[in-house]
């Protein structure tokens, strides 16, 4: 098995807190609209129930994509060559990897994630199915450009952001994302990545809120993390999930409201909260493919091609980095 021992580019205090998460936890809760960035759902326990999201009947977006990979991954694989190092970004636990993998034939294989228990063990499971790939986790927060190991340094890069992460994230964020993920891959660069379409706003908040209550438990997993790493005392039986749709803004709206007026402490750090207020946790912006393609020009990337299901819910869209002018 060629396995790389993997890297850890997260900085941690003398306890072993992660420095961004508690900056953050902190900034974002003393705001006058409470909010902590969705990427602090995934440790190990959130990690864990967000697979459990994806195999929800109400939750298409894995369904729909694993599909599309499926269906095209060939097709993907012509444009893109053989031999490019696949960097995955927020890798999870790799699911829907193994369907490029097979067909690209890459040189490397390098998982970047926040959550690096979760990380590992994808990668471990990965390695056991590629015996013969280079595989390199990098435990890294990929909102900033990452150094990738000199082991990788040479050749052309094919990233892949799947899952409609990108829509995580306000426009203005995510173009920011997609020119640092440029930085990371390099100027002779592929991007595949999958995007969520606009539909019917009653399927939106069934994929958000689902019958079975695990998109609620994903959700306060948040605030039991907080309690765990950041000396927090926040009481998790007072909050309630909240899923609702901005048409303002395109997208679905996760929340934790409070049921009653609060007091809580983190980091030694006086919270109050009035009944109804609510922290805001996570965004999901839908996209119609012209604003999907224009989202990544702006990004630095030019669409190539594009993939969408017969039902119109889902994108693929492979881009190339765009060659840069001094005019138009």
């Amino acid at each position: 098995m060629a396995m790389h021992a993997d890297l850890k580019l997260v900085e941690q205090d003398e306890d072993g807190v992660d420095l961004a998460f508690r900056a953050e936890v902190l900034r974002g809760l003393s705001e006058p609209q409470k909010a902590i960035p969705a990427r602090w759902f995934y440790d190990m326990a959130g990690s864990a129930l967000f697979e459990d999201i994806t195999a929800l009947p109400e939750y298409y977006p894995t369904r729909v994509e694993t599909g599309l990979l499926e269906t095209y991954a060939p097709e993907i694989a012509e444009l893109a060559g053989a031999g490019r190092v696949v960097v995955e970004f927020g890798s999870g636990s790799s699911v829907k990897t193994p369907l490029l993998l097979r067909e690209v034939a890459p040189s490397a294989y390098v998982p970047l994630d926040i959550s690096g228990e979760f990380l590992r063990q994808a990668s471990s499971a990965l390695a056991a199915k590629f015996p013969g790939l280079p595989i390199i986790p990098i435990e890294a927060n990929f909102m900033r450009p990452v150094r990738l190991p000199d082991a990788v340094a040479e050749g052309a890069r094919l990233g892949f952001f799947p899952g409609s992460t990108i829509g995580n994230m306000v426009p203005h964020t995510a173009v920011d994302l997609l020119r640092s993920m440029r930085d990371t891959l390099g100027g002779d660069s592929q991007l595949l990545v999958g995007i969520d379409r606009r539909k019917p706003v009653e399927r939106l908040i069934a994929a958000y809120d689902d019958a079975a209550g695990v998109t609620a438990r994903f959700n306060l997993n948040l605030l039991e993390r907080i309690n765990r790493e950041l000396g927090g005392n926040i009481p998790l039986e007072r909050f309630r999930h909240v899923a609702r749709w901005s048409d303002q803004w395109s997208r679905i709206e996760m929340h934790l409201e409070a049921l009653d007026d609060l007091c809580f402490t983190v980091c030694d750090r006086g919270v109050a909260m009035r009944k109804g207020e609510t922290i805001h946790t996570e965004n999901s912006h839908k996209y119609t493919p012209d604003q999907a393609r224009l989202l990544l020009q702006a990004g630095g990337w030019t669409p190539n091609r594009e993939w969408s299901d017969a039902a119109g819910d889902f994108l693929l869209i492979l881009a190339d980095t765009t060659t840069h002018r001094s005019a138009p």
